[in-house]
């Protein structure tokens, strides 16, 4: 299912966003079988010459029995600025999620014994003994109760 690349996009608006550094396009696509956002990419990339890392392809409606597809997509000066969209739009939730992620991962990797420590292996040997030894001493012996 390919896109036809020799019909062109009619591009309906085009608004420059200052602020968020990307231009906000909508346009509309005829094609005989459905787009994907790959393809949308590429054909974006193409019209506008501009590289396909830059754009982010948000919507592709399409009618029941029509062949014209409506496209909404952002194109960011940068890929820069476009990673940094992406993380101002997750939940604080989501960042909370990974900050304990990678804070769990420096944990289990600052945790982890080296192999060649006979130290540690001499202290796991004696824990349980010293153990045994605690537990004999703190229970009496009583005789049985008739």
């Amino acid at each position: 299912m390919q896109l036809n690349y020799n019909s062109k996009m009619e591009i309906k608006t085009d608004n420059q966003n200052s602020l968020l550094k990307r231009k906000e396009i909508k346009g509309e696509l005829e094609s005989e079988n459905n787009p994907n956002f790959d393809e949308i990419k590429k054909l974006i990339a193409s019209e506008l010459k501009k590289p396909e890392e830059t754009i982010e392809v948000l919507n592709i409606k399409g009618g029941f029995g029509k062949n014209i597809f409506h496209i909404d997509a952002h194109i960011y000066d940068s890929k820069e600025d476009l990673e940094n969209i992406k993380k101002l739009k997750k939940t604080s939730k989501q960042r909370k999620e990974e900050k304990s992620a990678e804070k769990e991962k420096k944990e289990s990797s600052e945790e982890k014994p080296t192999e060649d420590s006979p130290k540690e292996e001499q202290s796991s040997e004696e824990k349980p003994v010293e153990k045994e030894e605690t537990t004999s001493e703190t229970k009496p012996e009583e005789p049985p109760k008739e």
